[in-house]
């Protein structure tokens, strides 16, 4: 019987460190990134669907979380490559979107061939829906954006000009659904334990 590597391979992301250049006081590996940023997609679409009144036809927030957790699997081959090193010139730019076009034909060519052609459209970046695409960027952007709140909080200098940063990338985006989140449910995140309960405990027992 034949056998297939695949989700052998997806299993190896909780081994791949993210943010390799700064000191970490909390390390964060790409599988816990990739379902963050999943939970994130998935709650801006239902924000883009159900409170800003803009459904689609063409896709499903379920849809758009399952891309999102497959977002980053290229890097099962390549490694996290941070940011300032992939954007820092056009030239490297380039050269790395073709190693992870390749890489992503990898993994897929790891399915069986009948399961291929439905994942084609969480695996392969040319091929996911523009707006989609959009989606998880955005959450992404949101996953980073609180990895360096969390280091901050934690006492890590290391991580506040990042901060400034992808704040500033994330104010502009001009998406209604990442304003709402940013919004409704950023300030909650770094909350204690007891924090998060004492609030509950009081929602719980308000009158009526």
């Amino acid at each position: 019987m034949a056998t297939f590597r695949f989700f052998a391979y997806l299993d190896r992301l909780r081994w791949i460190k993210r943010w390799g250049l700064k000191r970490n006081v909390i390390e964060e590996n790409v599988m816990e990134h990739s379902w963050q940023v999943a939970t994130i997609a998935h709650a801006l679409t239902i924000i883009r669907f159900e409170i800003l009144n803009k459904p689609s036809d063409e896709f499903t927030p379920d849809e758009v979380a399952t891309t999102a957790l497959y977002h980053d699997c290229s890097e099962i081959i390549t490694g996290d490559l941070p940011s300032p090193i992939k954007y820092h010139s056009d030239t490297i730019t380039d050269a790395y979107k073709r190693i992870e076009d390749e890489a992503e034909q990898e993994i897929l060519s790891l399915l069986p061939t009948p399961l291929q052609g439905s994942f084609r459209k969480f695996l392969l970046h040319k091929e996911i829906h523009p707006d989609v695409a959009r989606l998880v960027k955005s959450a992404d952007l949101i996953s980073a954006y609180l990895k360096c709140q969390a280091e901050i909080y934690a006492g890590n200098q290391e991580f506040s000009r990042a901060e400034s940063e992808i704040e500033h990338q994330i104010r502009h985006l001009n998406q209604p659904e990442v304003d709402y989140f940013m919004s409704h449910f950023v300030e909650s995140y770094q909350l204690t334990l007891d924090e998060l309960l004492s609030q509950h405990e009081a929602d719980y027992s308000a009158p009526g």
